[in-house]
């Protein structure tokens, strides 16, 4: 009897929380309806845990306080929205307006980028830049393992380190938990290697009573001496992922960036390395270079401090933004009601839209969710298609052949809710058309997914598919 009472206090209490805040979709207010009411007890520890994208008042305020001391100190490097008319075509006018608003950076002419053609040969030339380095060198990554490319990449930064070059790293606490209590983190930190652990999870009671502990940094930034910076998907990890080996190779994508866009890639380092460690902004170099004929681009970065749905509502712009042509790949595809509409609606409008997806997925509840979106889609007339080779974590936008948005970002609701991220959104041609050519070689070895396909489903599976994806805001 007593269980009983308990228990309904439980779910009223927690019930009322779900009706009383503004921020959850309709679709996330309903799923958390679903657990609380149907698992007794479970369901609503489980909303205990991970109901709320929260870090903190503390964390809020601490963001806001970075932010202002970055926009006081570092405002050039930022841009201005004086520039923006004259610098971005009118057709991604408002995809570039929109990235502004959520941390103020706006678009920066005169950049230039090399597409990395593999992912052995991004790693070896980000050692070259490492090696070359004169001053500093900055890595922010969410998985470092010891293998192969983690130790290259670790004696690389242990040998600049040893010549007198300020070293700064930091790893997210989840996703290199191995890594940051490994011989080679020793080693880095006895050479003089600066080191930083974004959202640890070494005191894990307190972080589920104030916040919880699948709020990640997912970024993967890497600036050299202020002047050189990579941008992509890829972890400082081998292709072949050995916690993960079955779904190899990971195929990632990866942008080398010269130019003021790299000035905005490096606040976003530091804005993250200010939170883990006192370090004044001027510490953080920001003299790029500018480049004649460089292109328009803009770094995005987004997180659970920043202003909720802005990620989806980020992509939902570029996605209105296609005239034409509209290509994606993911290797999570959750998206929100907001995305899905989006893709269906530039489909409906007749911009051919393609998105490729891992085949066989590392997640099987991303795999069972991203099953329940295949019908709506193909229905609109969007491609779909599955990689075949490995786990496809390449994480690409591009836009008539024109424009690309490109970097750490995933099409689901981890990325959208609950993780740093970061992006750069490029307004060229011929960077695109790279760009394209790398989707292109995955379409060609991939699968593509058919009505037909789906209309041979067994009755369990759509139910199953159905389940997941109902459940997805809270997964």
């Amino acid at each position: 009897m007593y269980t009983l009472i308990i228990h309904a206090l439980l779910v009223v209490s927690f019930t009322l929380r779900v009706l009383a805040r503004d921020d959850l979709l309709p679709s996330s207010r309903m799923a958390w309806f679903m657990v609380i009411l149907t698992i007794p007890f479970a369901g609503t520890s489980l909303y205990f845990l991970f109901g709320e994208v929260d870090l903190g008042h503390r964390a809020k305020v601490l963001q806001k306080k970075i932010f202002t001391t970055i926009r006081q100190k570092a405002r050039e490097a930022m841009g201005s929205a004086d520039d923006l008319k004259a610098l971005a075509d009118p057709q991604f006018l408002p995809a570039f307006k929109y990235a502004s608003s959520i941390n103020s950076f706006f678009a920066v002419a005169g950049n230039k980028a090399d597409l990395m053609p593999d992912a052995m040969t991004a790693r070896a030339r980000m050692i070259e830049d490492i090696d070359a380095a004169n001053d500093t060198v900055h890595i922010l990554c969410y998985i470092w393992l010891e293998d192969k490319t983690g130790t290259n990449m670790a004696h690389a930064v242990i040998r600049a380190a040893k010549r007198g070059i300020t070293c700064r790293i930091m790893v997210d606490g989840l996703g290199s938990r191995a890594f940051v209590k490994s011989e080679l983190w020793r080693q880095m930190d006895a050479a003089g290697v600066q080191l930083a652990v974004a959202l640890p999870i070494d005191k894990p009671i307190r972080t589920i009573l104030t916040s919880r502990l699948d709020l990640r940094n997912h970024r993967k930034i890497t600036v050299v001496d202020g002047k050189i910076a990579y941008c992509g998907s890829q972890n400082c990890a081998d292709p072949e992922f050995r916690p993960k080996a079955k779904y190899a190779p990971w195929i990632d994508i990866q942008l080398r960036l010269q130019g003021p866009v790299v000035a905005q890639l490096q606040l976003l380092f530091a804005s993250d390395w200010m939170k883990e460690r006192q370090t004044p902004i001027e510490c953080f170099p920001l003299e790029t270079e500018f480049y004649d004929n460089g292109f328009v681009s803009q770094a995005v970065g987004d997180g659970p401090t920043e202003r909720m749905r802005a990620a989806p509502q980020m992509f939902s712009t570029l996605i209105d933004s296609a005239q034409n042509s509209l290509i994606i790949t993911t290797p999570y595809f959750v998206p929100d009601a907001t995305v899905i509409d989006a893709l269906c609606s530039a489909a409906y409008r007749q911009v051919e839209v393609t998105v490729i997806v891992p085949r066989k997925n590392d997640s099987w509840v991303v795999a069972s969710a991203s099953k329940s979106f295949y019908r709506k889609l193909l229905q609109a007339g969007v491609k779909i298609y599955e990689f075949n080779d490995g786990l496809l974590h390449s994480k690409t936008l591009t836009i008539d052949g024109q424009a690309v948005f490109l970097g750490s970002s995933n099409l689901d609701i981890r990325s959208f809710d609950l993780n740093y991220e970061n992006d750069v959104l490029i307004q060229d041609r011929t960077i695109t058309a790279a760009v394209c050519a790398r989707q292109s070689q995955y379409i060609s070895r991939s699968t593509a997914v058919t009505l037909k396909e789906i209309a041979q489903w067994r009755l369990y599976q759509r139910i199953w598919y159905n389940v997941i994806a109902t459940l997805g805001p809270i997964l």
